[in-house]
């Protein structure tokens, strides 16, 4: 049985798992492409170390995050999926996507998740909107039991 690991609130449970400059990057990517064999990972990161990559896979299969498959070809080809328990973390990127796409002005970004049009822009802030009214209410002084 493992040690349970002592944190200060549930964000840092999500940010133990997702934390990090290139998780989130990496499951966006897997979901949004399917499984990707390790190679096609790292030239979609483009800038990320080796070494950092790797340990940043074996951190999100540790988790349960993502599946790693070993094919047993020369060389060596590892493939990775996000699981199913993964997967609930889609939401999270899409929020974080929509934010990003929403306040990304100033920003030169290579790899959009769709094209940048008025419309895409305005489903992205309702939906923004719509999830801001959710908590909003969820947090609503008269909410006993549900309020930070």
């Amino acid at each position: 049985m493992m040690a349970q690991k002592t944190v200060l609130s549930e964000i840092q449970v999500t940010l133990d798992v997702i934390g990090g400059k290139w998780k989130p990057l990496i499951l966006h990517y897997l979901e949004t492409n399917g499984t990707r064999r390790y190679s096609e990972i790292l030239h979609y990161l483009e800038t990320a170390p080796k070494k950092t990559l790797t340990a940043q896979l074996r951190e999100l299969e540790a988790a349960g995050i993502i599946s790693r498959n070993v094919i047993p070809t020369v060389p060596v080809q590892v493939e990775y999926a996000v699981t199913a328990h993964g997967q609930t973390l889609f939401p999270i990127l899409d929020v974080m996507c929509s934010w990003g796409y929403i306040n990304g002005k100033g920003y030169g970004i290579k790899h959009r998740t769709c094209e940048y049009s008025e419309a895409t822009k305005q489903v992205k802030e309702e939906r923004l909107r719509k999830l801001n009214q959710l908590y909003a209410a969820d947090h609503h002084p008269t909410n006993q039991g549900t309020s930070k």
